[in-house]
Order: structure tokens, then C-alpha cells, then sequence
């Protein structure tokens, strides 16, 4: 009796503790939140008390107060079709991290799986991996010409970095006794794939689209400059040459406020499916 008397307790002990550390964790989210909104305040106050310092001697620098960038974005909607610009460079987005995972995932689980391909190919990786993509920008117009083409290989050749080496860091760390395991009961290829490498690599290909999200998003408006006609990128060009600051100013807004969200959804979906699998290989 004393012995399942122990066992009956044990659960509830350990639920005991958990609820602590669920307590402590829901708590400071609202500290956190208030901290983090605290800190926009600063630098928004910041920002303006810079542009009305500057605006005395300059007109030019009043375009630019946080202000009238506000005002400006209903005609950014409605005239300017953000909205449309907006979906332009979210599909480009989506595009280039799809071919990157189409090449950077196989890559890097090969270069993990095969140590012989790892060392002959990590040289030239490194070495293309240190060249700016934008320094590819006039190889791939002419190449590709003007247009989408030419936007979803600097995209694609921005991501697939981070996606590779991640992969490849997640097939050297998996726990060699589940292969051993997977080997001792017969386990096919596809059985080892689907059972073994992909829940075991999952969190740092999680990791590596993270990553890769946001050098997609810091390219992106450069590489929206090649003579297209819709984006962000696109629209960061037009309002500059118009000499519409403001407007200039609330686009850059918009750009880091879809960044932020971006980032925001990558980090929660690791944190549902990544760490998760994490949790499970310890």
C-alpha cells in the first residue's frame, strides 16, 4: 500500500511544481509586453524630438516626423494600393524560401548524412556563402532579364544558407543510438527518413527558416529595384523619385512592422513544433 501510496502522490507532486513555473511564465508576460511597449514609446518619442530639432533649420527634415507618416498611410491604401504591394512581396517572399528549401534542406541533410561530401564541397560553400546576394544582382538580369525571375534567385540564393547549414547541424546531432535502433529493427530508408532524420531535424530546419526569413525580408527591398512594378521595394522607389518623404517614411514603417510580424509567426511556430521536438530528444 505504502509503495502505491508513493506512486499516486508522485503525479501530483510533479503537477504541483509545473503549476509554479506555468504561473511564474503567464505572469510575466504582461511585464514583458509593457517593457517592450515601453521601448517603442522611447524611440518614437525620440524620433520626433530628432526631427523637430532638425525641422528649425531644415523644412525638408518635418517630412519625415512620425507624425505625417501616419497621416500619409490612408492615401498609401487607397491611392498607392499598399495593400496590393504588400501581397506582391509576400508571395516573393514565400517563392524564395520555397525554392531555398527545395536546395538548401537535401543539401544540408547530405552534407550531414555524407562526411566525404561535407569536406569536399565546404570549401566552395563557404566561399559563396560570404558573397553578398545583391552583389549577384547584375549576373542575374542578365541572365534572367528584368522582372520576378531575377527577384526570386537573390531571394532563393539569400536563404538557402542558413537553411543548409541548419540542416546539416541537425543531421550531425541526432542521438546515433536511434540509428542504431532503426538498423537493429530492419528499418527501411524511407522508415529512417520519415521516423528518425525528419523528427530529429525538424527544430533546426525550424531554426534555419527563422533565419532565413529575415535575410529573405532585408534583401527583399533591394532586390525589388530591378524593374519591376509592384512591392515595397518598388514602392520605396516610386515615393522617393515623387519626393514624397513622408510617404517614404510610412513605407518604411510598413516594412518593418511586416518584418516584426513575419519574425513574430516564425518564432511561434517554432516554439509549437520546434521545441517540442527538442523536448522530445531529451
Amino acid at each position: 500500500m505504502s509503495s502505491v501510496s508513493a506512486r499516486s502522490a508522485a503525479p501530483a507532486g510533479a503537477g504541483t511544481g509545473a503549476t509554479p513555473r506555468a504561473a511564474t511564465r503567464w505572469s510575466g508576460w504582461p511585464a514583458r509586453t509593457l517593457l517592450g511597449l515601453a521601448g517603442l514609446v522611447a524611440i518614437v518619442a525620440l524620433w520626433w524630438l530628432a526631427i523637430a530639432a532638425m525641422a528649425g533649420a531644415s523644412t525638408l527634415a518635418a517630412q519625415f516626423s512620425p507624425a505625417r507618416a501616419l497621416a500619409t498611410l490612408p492615401s498609401l491604401v487607397t491611392d498607392d494600393r499598399l495593400f496590393v504591394h504588400i501581397a506582391t512581396s509576400l508571395r516573393r517572399i514565400a517563392i524564395g524560401l520555397a525554392w531555398a528549401m527545395a536546395v538548401g534542406v537535401p543539401l544540408g541533410f547530405l552534407i550531414g548524412r555524407v562526411k566525404s561530401l561535407d569536406t569536399a564541397l565546404s570549401p566552395t560553400l563557404q566561399f559563396l556563402r560570404m558573397i553578398s546576394p545583391l552583389s549577384w544582382m547584375p549576373i542575374a538580369v542578365m541572365s534572367l532579364g528584368v522582372g520576378d525571375r531575377a527577384v526570386y534567385f537573390l531571394l532563393a540564393f539569400a536563404a538557402v544558407w542558413p537553411l543548409m547549414m541548419n540542416t546539416a547541424a541537425g543531421v550531425a546531432q541526432i542521438d546515433r543510438r536511434w540509428l542504431q535502433l532503426g538498423t537493429s529493427l530492419a528499418a527501411t530508408r524511407s522508415e529512417m527518413l520519415l521516423h528518425v532524420y525528419v523528427p530529429g531535424i525538424a527544430a533546426h530546419v525550424l531554426t534555419g527558416v527563422r533565419l532565413a526569413i529575415g535575410i529573405l525580408w532585408i534583401v527583399l527591398v533591394p532586390a525589388e529595384m530591378l524593374g519591376v512594378s509592384s512591392g515595397l521595394g518598388y514602392l520605396v522607389l516610386d515615393t522617393r523619385d515623387r519626393l514624397a518623404y513622408s510617404e517614404l517614411t510610412a513605407v518604411i514603417l510598413v516594412i518593418g512592422a511586416l518584418g516584426f510580424m513575419l519574425d513574430y509567426a516564425a518564432r511561434l511556430v517554432y516554439r509549437r513544433f520546434g521545441a517540442a521536438e527538442l523536448g522530445q530528444d531529451r
